[in-house]
């Protein structure tokens, strides 16, 4: 349930609304817009008399929510929310690419990578250091070890870093990690969700092979739930029957995620397809669909990279693709941050 308060409410009247419904047993997500001041009530609201509430002469209207997600419905939220990370902001027309390699290999190809991405325009450095792989004999990534080489180049470049997280048992190695990436086979791991929740870092919350759009605003929910209120939606293709590339992106997702949530939406064009060629065509649409970053794969050597080569640009290629992005971003009247 949502109350929607009169323009300049009485500061003193909106406490004794509040109390009344934390009595009651309600959690409260407090929502201060320019115009706009809501009160979304989450547990059992069965009990809330909705003639009662607009008896106070502060309530403009009161409205149930039918979505079981709550915390990140634009209902609770009109406002779009702006996630601050290493002084910058994301959402809400301000617009970042994250670039680098799908795995971190050393410390020289890191640091290269980094150096590059970040002089063609890139405010975030990405690359895995735990690598969720379909077969046990993949390479799996250098994990603790792949972390201190990311730290290391975010310590040469001033990037700060977003990496993917396989298990709660590893938040402690994360502490000085910028933006923590769930990936799209952990979007259900609801330990690991509740487990993100209860921690204040950034989170970048990637779709599921799968997942329904519901099922996608749900996982998210898990971690609001948890307290922490710092997720950025992550749309990085679907799993269909189409075989010639190997995921569809499903562009719909972004204005979609726009009407329903609150939160910003970042676009993986690399694993959308996995194709380099299918990169920048659909950084354009991704763009074009109101998306506040896109998260790039770009490598020093992609013939000889350990994970993923078929998808991930070489750096003069990721220079080209950025110049492109920078004018149809400034087009769409985003602000280009770096």
């Amino acid at each position: 349930m949502i109350v929607v308060l009169k323009q300049n409410p009485d500061k003193a009247r909106v406490e004794r609304l509040m109390r009344r419904f934390t009595d009651m047993g309600l959690q409260i997500n407090y929502s201060e817009g320019e115009n706009t001041t809501i009160l979304g009530l989450m547990g059992d609201t069965t009990r809330v008399n909705e003639r009662d509430i607009l008896a106070y002469d502060i309530v403009e209207r009161v409205q149930r929510v039918t979505e079981p997600f709550k915390a990140v419905n634009r209902k609770f939220h009109p406002d779009d929310t702006v996630i601050e990370v290493a002084g910058r902001k994301i959402g809400a027309g301000y617009f970042h690419v994250m670039a680098g390699p799908c795995s971190v290999e050393s410390e020289a190809q890191i640091v290269e990578v980094a150096e590059s991405v970040k002089k063609a325009g890139a405010s975030f450095l990405r690359g895995g250091a735990f690598k969720p792989r379909t077969s046990p004999y993949s390479f799996q990534g250098l994990e603790a070890e792949g972390l201190r080489l990311l730290l290391e180049a975010k310590r040469q470049t001033g990037l700060p870093i977003v990496t993917e997280i396989m298990s709660e048992k590893h938040l402690d190695l994360f502490a000085d990690v910028d933006i923590i990436q769930l990936g799209a086979r952990n979007m259900q791991n609801f330990m690991l969700l509740k487990e993100l929740g209860r921690s204040d870092k950034p989170i970048l919350l990637k779709r599921g092979l799968s997942a329904t759009m519901e099922e996608f605003l749900m996982a998210a929910e898990y971690i609001f739930a948890g307290g922490n209120s710092n997720v950025i939606l992550c749309e990085r293709g679907i799993r269909t029957f189409e075989n010639m590339i190997r995921n569809n992106l499903d562009i719909s997702a972004i204005p979609l995620i726009k009407k329903f949530s609150h939160l910003p939406v970042i676009v993986d064009p690399s694993h959308a397809a996995g194709r380099r060629d299918m990169v920048q065509p659909l950084s354009r649409a991704a763009i074009a669909a109101g998306a506040d970053g896109l998260i790039i794969e770009a490598h020093n050597n992609p013939r000889c990279a350990l994970c993923d080569g078929a998808q991930s640009l070489d750096l003069p290629q990721f220079d080209a693709v950025m110049e492109d992005v920078k004018r149809r971003a400034v087009f769409e009247g985003r602000e280009m941050a770096q």
